[in-house]
């Protein structure tokens, strides 16, 4: 058994197993638990292999003929399948260690486990298939168990809507996501994910048409990511259970369509107009859900803005084709955002409500809690030397060389995701730090005596907290230094290091700049936020005035969708309705009336009276002969 297929089939039978335990939440616990560990012990020495030994292969399962271009059951290892594995692997055991205490009064909690470990198999599937049809199937699982996850509190309005939502947003965007793999796999010959790789060169296929595939492929991305104008459904999403939104909302389903890009980046290269539009969707987004995290009383909604923002990051350095600094970001966020869900979670568990106003004073009652959440703001907000700065930086490097060498298809392109990139550090660090102070700070209004989690919850905070500095300290590699670090040379004496010299006698060697206004930018943003909670010991976002309620409502995109989309299909139902019932439902009924009517008729006519049926034939035999004897004399 290969490490890819083992990776896809362990959580896959902890899912299996997992689902005969119910009413068993031992049991449940411990098969969940087991899986994701071996999960994390496979995916972690495959990566291990891969990066001391260079380890890589492809394998193939079997050959499904269809007519056309046949479906190859391949699976594939590689360093960005490595990576993202682990990744994943990571989180989910994170999560179901977590989740034990979480959950573990919830008499669902063994589907809920076992539905976190077929999830888990699922986006291994698609982090491992050679085949685009194979990475559909593990697409398509992941949205049916987002649902349920997202619904496990079924008995609650907001958990069933919330989750139909999700369901039916993404789908919009996977028709489209479809229908893209089948032109391309149809118009290559070839579904086979590898070969596509090699076919790039050769043109694959007519450059307005790969355009055309790749746009449709990129719809797919754009809901799964939660991107403009399919980001609604992840706020939304938050009413799901505290670890559904570590796992799937922050490190696995929405980094999905993320990874798609990556996967086909040969592919989205030789469609340079679909990179320019990925880039530009990814810069309004961007600075859009930051805007709409910075006003959010909910913690988690503020937490689910940010992961649509930061998303829009990755892709953006995708769009502008800084490859290794989107697909670092996505190793980075995973670890720091999956932390800010749990020890948000651990919040929200302690003190009962996810409303930020209602919490504040913990960082003596939860010093762990405390310190781990700083830790995943501080990355989120790119502040050295941890992990997001170093990421967010290799981005900003990105998009400048890319207006520097011309390598954007639109010139302009690079650049509005640099300026609009760069604004939004500032909007990120104001809600990261209104987010901060607002739950540690200041006093209580909440009735409820909070108190430090059991270790259970704890433990996966301290490990996702080292985890994020640990990735700060890889960025320290000269892989991931600043570009303009590179660029510096020490002179050292006996005495040691006396000064520090630009190499190319300039300090505006690329990167610099970016480094130092995104500091100050962050700076500013922190600053005018602290200084806001100081001046009215209340909610920052108070300050804002009439723009408040309107970032509140995501800028309204939720309302615009129920009058131009939601209002009028269920007018257009309702008409159907009427139509049914009072048209095409009152002429059946109609016509059944009449037939009955004439069939009593006739029956009145045969119900054996042989009196009235000798009047009935003398009547008639008397109007014929009157009637013939009318015809003669005429």
């Amino acid at each position: 058994m290969t490490p890819a297929l083992a990776a896809i089939l362990v959580p896959a039978l902890a899912a299996l197993v997992g689902l005969t335990a119910l009413g068993r939440s031992r049991r449940a616990a411990a098969v969940a638990v087991g899986g994701a560990l071996v999960t994390f012990a496979v995916t972690a020495g495959t990566a291990i292999a891969n990066v001391v030994d260079g380890v890589a292969d492809s394998a193939s399962y079997g050959l499904i003929p269809n007519g056309t271009a046949p479906m190859q059951v391949a699976l594939r290892l590689d360093g960005l399948s490595a990576t993202v594995a682990i990744m994943v692997a990571a989180v989910a055991l994170a999560v179901q260690i977590y989740s034990v205490s979480y959950l573990g009064g919830d008499p669902r909690y063994p589907s809920y486990a076992a539905l976190i470990s077929l999830f888990t198999a699922a986006m291994m599937l698609v982090v491992h298939a050679d085949d685009l049809i194979i990475l559909l199937i593990g697409w398509e699982v992941m949205g049916i168990c987002s649902y349920f996850l997202v619904a496990h509190h079924w008995e609650l309005r907001d958990a069933r809507r919330a989750g139909v939502k999700a369901f039916l947003v993404t789908r919009i965007g996977d028709i489209a996501f479809m229908f893209g793999i089948f032109g391309l796999g149809l118009g290559s010959g070839t579904f086979r994910i590898s070969d596509l790789e090699l076919l790039v060169g050769d043109d694959l296929m007519a450059g307005n048409t790969l355009t055309v595939v790749t746009l449709l492929l990129l719809a797919g991305v754009v809901g799964k990511s939660a991107q403009l104008p399919l980001q609604v459904w992840l706020p939304d999403a938050m009413a799901g259970p505290t670890p559904v939104s570590a796992l799937i909302h922050a490190a696995t389903m929405v980094a999905a369509g993320v990874f798609l890009v990556a996967r086909l980046y040969d592919v989205f290269l030789a469609a340079a107009a679909t990179l320019a539009v990925l880039a530009v969707i990814a810069a309004i987004t961007m600075l859009g859900a930051a805007l709409a995290a910075l006003v959010q009383p909910d913690i988690k909604r503020v937490l689910a803005y940010s992961t649509i923002s930061q998303l829009a990051y990755m892709l953006a350095a995708l769009g502008v084709q800084a490859y290794e600094a989107g697909m670092f970001h996505l190793i980075t966020h995973g670890a720091f955002k999956a932390l800010l869900f749990l020890a948000a979670g651990a919040l929200i568990h302690v003190v009962g409500t996810n409303l930020l106003p209602e919490m504040g004073g913990l960082r003596r009652i939860m010093p762990v809690t405390f310190v781990t959440m700083t830790i995943g703001l501080a990355a989120l907000i790119g502040i050295p030397p941890f992990s997001g700065f170093f990421s967010k930086e290799a981005i900003f490097v990105g998009a400048e060389e890319a207006i520097h060498d011309g390598s954007a298809a639109t010139a302009w392109v690079p650049w509005f995701v640099l300026v609009v990139a760069m604004i939004t550090v500032t909007v990120t660090a104001a809600y990261a730090t209104r987010l901060w102070l607002l739950a540690f700070f200041g006093t209580r209004s909440a009735p409820a005596q909070p108190h430090e989690v059991g270790w259970t919850m704890r433990g996966p905070l301290v490990v996702l907290a080292t985890t994020t500095v640990g990735l700060g300290v890889i960025g320290l590699r000269n892989d991931w230094f600043p570009a303009w670090l590179d660029r510096l040379t020490f002179t050292v004496e006996p005495a040691g290091i006396t000064d520090l010299v630009p190499a190319e006698a300039t300090l505006l060697a690329p990167g610099l700049v970016t480094s130092i206004a995104s500091l100050v930018l962050a700076a500013i943003g922190a600053g005018l936020t602290y200084l806001s909670w100081r001046r009215t010991t209340a909610d920052p976002a108070r300050l804002l005035g009439r723009l408040e309620p309107v970032l509140d409502r995501g800028f309204g995109v939720d309302s615009l969708y129920d009058r131009v989309v939601v209002r009028p299909a269920r007018r257009i139902a309702a008409a159907t309705l009427v139509a049914d019932r009072d048209v095409v439902g009152a002429a059946v009924t109609g016509s059944g009336t009449v037939s009955q009517r004439l069939g009593a008729a006739v029956r009145r006519s045969q119900d054996g009276d042989l009196q009235r049926y000798l009047t009935v034939l003398l009547a008639g035999t008397v109007l014929v002969i009157v009637a013939a004897w009318t015809a003669a004399g005429t």
